[in-house]
């Protein structure tokens, strides 16, 4: 079995830019967006770019199923404002569908916000209709949810939140799950500690289940346990403690999925890897 690691790469100047991206810093997984994450709508991926990348993708021996797109920050499945949603709900599906025209298997996701607008529960169940109304539309591709930090009013950052999006969503083989290492401390499930570590992934395991965990993003945190703070560091800077990453890299359940760093500074991702890799 083996450890796929990666970052979140650039992919500016057209997709097929972060295989290059990917492999010029070591990395045998990558993550990427397939369009501008900062607006609702983006031009169609032309078939010359698509093409080139699949190609691409073979000729570097990258796997499609190490590679993880990740939606558009501004979308939310669980808005309770009728506009947003709608935008929302076009703009998930056309992340969906790009990622099946570039032949990958996944779409990372953050589940949504309520706003306090609406309740934790009906926030959740309309999440699960929104992945089963784009799961509907699509073929291939895995809506991959990521668990959050909690700040202010997004949901997904206990495990509970996401069993239950997974419980609404009728296709169970296209729905996984993302652990963001970052954002599961700062939920309040401390990996810094070896009892932590035991305890935080025999909850993933009893809750949700690790037949859903798809991807990892390996991060470190500014912020301690429990803090609610969204705030990537370097591996080994932040909050986790160096034997955090240890315990992961020797941990079988996380063989043969993309280990992607979000971490803030790029120019460390190829001695981030080359460390991990060390371990």
């Amino acid at each position: 079995m083996t450890k796929y690691i990666g970052a979140h790469v650039s992919a500016s100047g057209g997709v097929g830019n972060a295989i290059l991206n990917a492999e010029a810093i070591g990395a045998n997984a990558f993550a990427l967006f397939t369009r501008n994450q900062r607006s609702w709508v983006s031009k169609p991926l032309p078939q010359l770019e698509i093409d080139g990348f699949r190609a691409l993708l073979v000729d570097r021996g990258f796997r499609p199923e190490m590679v993880l797109p990740h939606d558009s920050y501004l979308i939310n499945l669980g808005s309770p404002d009728e506009e947003t949603l709608q935008k929302s709900r076009a703009a998930f599906l056309d992340e969906m569908y790009r990622a099946q025209q570039l032949g990958l298997t996944m779409l990372n996701f953050h589940p949504g916000s309520h706003l306090n607008r609406i309740s934790e529960e009906e926030c959740l169940d309309q999440i699960a209709r929104e992945v089963n109304l784009a799961l509907s539309k699509t073929e291939g591709v895995t809506a991959v949810i990521e668990n959050t930090a909690g700040q202010g009013t997004n949901l997904g950052w206990k495990f509970e939140h996401i069993a239950r999006i997974i419980e609404g969503v009728d296709d169970k083989s296209r729905v996984g799950v993302c652990i963001d290492t970052c954002h599961t401390l700062a939920a309040g499930y401390d990996l810094s500690t070896e009892m932590g570590y035991q305890f935080c992934f025999d909850e993933f395991e009893r809750v949700v289940g690790f037949k859903y965990l798809r991807a990892v993003h390996l991060n470190d945190s500014k912020k301690g346990a429990g803090s609610h703070v969204d705030r990537h560091e370097s591996l080994g800077l932040g909050m986790m403690g160096r034997d955090f990453f240890a315990r992961l890299m020797h941990d079988s359940r996380f063989d043969d999925m993309p280990i992607i760093l979000e971490t803030p500074d790029p120019m460390r991702w190829a001695d981030e890897i080359k460390w991990l890799r060390s371990l």
